[in-house]
């Protein structure tokens, strides 16, 4: 016979319930929290104790609850947030499932004392896993005060996952600086959030705090002034907040904070964009740093996705993605990103080696140079031009490398100073009022040539170099296959290719960019990179990664003498490069080691 369909007590419910909304402490936290503000507190104080394993106590200043409603606050699905389904269109709080409480309810021991402020004297309940107390009254202060004890007391197996106090403060205080930077911005009131552990303070963050301070003292004090503000729009869509400089990266996306309509939320299309914007800035497996807000109408975005109410769901992704990528994109270009080279503090006897010399992030603004009237260094009769960083290997006629910029160059580009030594066959040395600038010479050609596939390509004066004879290049046949499966994208890069058969392909002809560079070692490094894909990527992708490989391969290496016509000729080429500050792959191209730092150190000043 088959067994028979029964309706689950509410105990074991709100159990299941528990399981989705209530993962840890840090989760009972952000619940609460997010009643408070809705409640319309402007103070709220956070207790917690042993990581919240034996205590999570929350005291607002809200609008209360009325005596007669206690009962219901742990009923399931029981809000004051909505009255019918047309309300899910138009979200204007954090909470409105009726959930929350009802789950911690269930796996907790919950005492909860309120009063309305229009009234003499409040009440209190208190829910043991779902079984709830008479209402007694209560004579406290206006607003809400909450303990939460003995989290998973009748789930042991939930309460075995906990991880260590201090890991389950860190996902506590997490939760609270969400919720402070959320609420920090333009009409937003002030809100005064304080947490204390075991009886310390660990965050007091005042209401007059701005989204700059309050990031300062939830993080680095030293960060907001790495931070770039941005502002933009696209239709009823609005975007603000700070990005961070490259320097600042991260070896994962937690300092990338999302929020619509003051909700944090994880969006992993929005989490794209931003990395996108910083391509060519960061190095493969860095993340930028991000504190962007996004404000739509509330029919713009579902926020009814999840219980958690972390994931939401837009109307219009693909505009929100541009209009992040757009927008931190001209930022960073408007921004000057050249990083500062400083030597240890504490003034030493020995000769500091290259290791020894720390790396400040700092940005600093380079000087104005007058117009150079004599070359760097009068060059040698018989010396190349700077197309032999590459000249093509069948003769073709000198082109210019790219049409002359503007009047006014960035300052990065402004033409060459004075004097300029090459260091270790790798190095520029060059002198500016500021100081000295120290360029990676093939960081700087990587990023130009970079610039000038990419332009030329976009433009369709790519020139490249039709081989007499195709070469052959043999492969292993997966490499072979991966390769003939991007041969438009190859095409569009100068590379042509045909397929031989027997895992041969024929190289057909190269970009003139590429050089006196074997055409044959640059296939085979596509090849590897190709092959080292676990999945296909995207168009843009591929071809951004292609560019930066043909670059690279076709820039001077570290190692390779220059004589003064080509130093100053690839000093001079600077303003070709969209960003100069750093190479495709995220490195940076130069130092400065200021002037002022070189004084301190011998004690001029």
């Amino acid at each position: 016979m088959p067994p028979r369909i029964q309706q689950l007590p509410p105990l074991v419910v709100n159990q299941i319930a528990a399981g989705e909304v209530i993962e840890r402490p840090a989760s009972v936290v952000k619940e609460l929290l997010e009643n408070a503000v809705d409640a319309g507190s402007r103070r709220i104080e956070l207790e917690v104790e042993q990581g919240g394993h034996d205590l999570v106590r929350i005291v607002d200043d809200g609008c209360g609850i009325a005596p007669e409603d206690l009962p219901l606050v742990f009923a399931s699905h029981a809000t004051s947030k909505l009255r019918n389904a047309d309300d899910l269109f138009a979200i204007g709080t954090f909470g409105f499932r009726g959930e929350a409480l009802a789950s911690i309810g269930g796996v907790a021991h919950v005492v909860l004392q309120s009063r309305p402020p229009e009234l003499p004297h409040g009440a209190a309940i208190e829910c043991r896993g779902s079984e709830l107390s008479a209402v007694r009254p209560w004579n406290g202060a206006p607003g809400t005060r909450i303990e939460v004890r003995q989290l998973f007391f009748n789930t042991p197996v939930r309460r075995k996952f906990l991880r260590s106090p201090a890991t389950e403060l860190g996902h506590i205080s997490e939760a609270v600086t969400r919720l402070a930077l959320a609420y920090a911005r333009g009409s937003r009131p002030g809100l005064h959030l304080i947490l204390r552990h075991n009886g310390r303070v660990v965050h007091d963050i005042p209401p007059q705090a701005t989204l700059l301070e309050r990031i300062g003292l939830c993080f680095d004090e030293q960060l907001p002034a790495h931070l770039l503000e941005i502002e933009g729009s696209a239709g009823p869509a609005r975007l603000s907040g700070y990005i961070a400089e490259p320097s600042c990266d991260r070896n994962n996306s937690r300092m990338q904070y999302l929020f619509v309509n003051g909700r944090w939320i994880r969006d992993r299309n929005l989490g794209h964009a931003l990395q996108e914007a910083y391509r060519g800035l960061l190095m493969t497996g860095r993340y930028a740093v991000g504190f962007l807000f996004l404000q739509l109408p509330p029919d713009q975005v579902d926020v009814n996705v999840h219980p958690t109410k972390c994931e939401v769901r837009f109307r219009n992704a693909q505009a929100l993605h541009q209009l992040i990528y757009t927008t931190v994109k001209a930022r960073l270009r408007r921004a000057n990103l050249v990083p500062t080279l400083q030597v240890p503090a504490t003034p030493t006897l020995s000769v500091p080696t290259a290791s020894s010399i720390p790396f400040s992030r700092s940005p600093t603004v380079l000087p104005e140079l007058p117009p150079r009237s004599v070359p760097i260094a009068p060059p040698p009769p018989a010396s190349p031009a700077l197309e032999s960083l590459p000249t093509p290997a069948v003769p073709t006629p000198r082109q210019p490398l790219a049409s002359p910029g503007p009047a006014t160059l960035p300052l990065f580009a402004r033409v060459a100073p004075p004097r300029v030594l090459q260091l270790y066959d790798a190095y520029l040395v060059v002198e500016t009022d500021e100081g000295m600038l120290v360029i990676d010479q093939h960081a700087l050609h990587e990023r130009i040539l970079y610039d000038q596939f990419r332009r030329r390509i976009e433009t369709g004066t790519l020139q490249c170099q039709a081989l007499l004879l195709p070469e052959a290049v043999d492969l292993p046949g997966e490499m072979a296959g991966r390769l003939l499966e991007q041969r438009e994208a190859l095409a569009e890069l100068g590379l042509g290719i045909e397929d031989f058969g027997g895992g041969t392909i024929l190289l057909t002809r190269y970009p003139v960019l590429l050089g006196r560079r074997s055409p044959r070692e640059a296939l085979l490094a596509v090849a590897d990179h190709l092959s080292n894909q676990e999945q296909p990527p995207s168009r843009q992708v591929l071809f951004n990664d292609l560019l930066s490989l043909l670059a690279c391969h076709a820039a001077v290496r570290a190692g390779e003498r220059l004589s003064p016509e080509l130093i100053n000729e690839l000093l001079e080429q600077r303003h070709l490069a969209d960003d100069h500050h750093h190479c495709p792959h995220g490195r940076p191209t130069a130092l400065l080691f200021s002037r002022q730092e070189l004084e301190r150190q011998f004690r001029r000043v």
